[in-house]
């Protein structure tokens, strides 16, 4: 066996047919499918590991609604396309996609409760805020509050006629002399049993 392999090992016409050069076609057609090989490859590697990326991985990444999946929670969501966020950002919230967004709108449910249609080209962050305690925390005095900017509000029925229609009268009375009179600002706008100003839409009031 050693002997055969010192022989053609030896031999100059095997040598001359195992060089590459001798093949250049084959050689290059080798190479370059070998390349597109690995390059589709690779490809749908990453094509499957963006397909079936767990969603907790991308917290915090910003796309439009017609690239997230059902049940997805965001925030910071936009009203209108390139707008910027205007809804769901107060600390601790997030919404929920309730429909898949295949369609041009995509349907979601906000932290009030309510379900609201949003334009699947618009664009929200993957998530919910943080600081979720936010309204946990308790203030330890009045001057805590001044503190955050936060000025005393004072009872209309604790003020004089001058100040507020709810004020004067003998006792807690909103009447101020008038029997019946309903809560208003203290411009004199009613408080209560107004009309609901948000739109249907067919343009409509509710």
């Amino acid at each position: 066996m050693a002997l055969w392999r010192a022989r053609a090992a030896s031999s100059p016409l095997l040598k001359r047919l195992l060089q590459p050069a001798s093949f250049p076609s084959i050689n290059n057609a080798f190479c370059s499918f070998s390349t597109d090989v690995a390059h589709t490859s690779l490809r749908d590697k990453m094509t499957k590991q963006m397909v079936h990326l767990d969603i907790n991985l991308q917290v915090g990444t910003c796309m439009p609604l017609a690239s997230m999946r059902i049940g997805t929670l965001i925030h910071n969501i936009e009203m209108n396309p390139g707008q910027g966020g205007k809804l769901v950002r107060a600390a601790g919230t997030c919404a929920k996609i309730l429909k898949e967004p295949t369609s041009k709108y995509c349907l979601l449910k906000l932290p009030s409760g309510a379900e609201k249609l949003i334009d699947s080209r618009c664009r929200a962050t993957i998530g919910r805020v943080s600081n979720p305690s936010h309204n946990t925390r308790t203030l330890k005095k009045a001057g805590q509050s001044r503190w955050l900017g936060r000025r005393p509000v004072v009872r209309g029925v604790a003020m004089n006629p001058v100040d507020h229609p709810h004020g004067g009268g003998e006792g807690r009375s909103k009447s101020s002399g008038s029997f019946g009179r309903v809560s208003q600002t203290p411009w004199g706008k009613p408080t209560k049993c107004g009309r609901n100003q948000e739109r249907k839409r067919k343009g409509k009031f509710k």
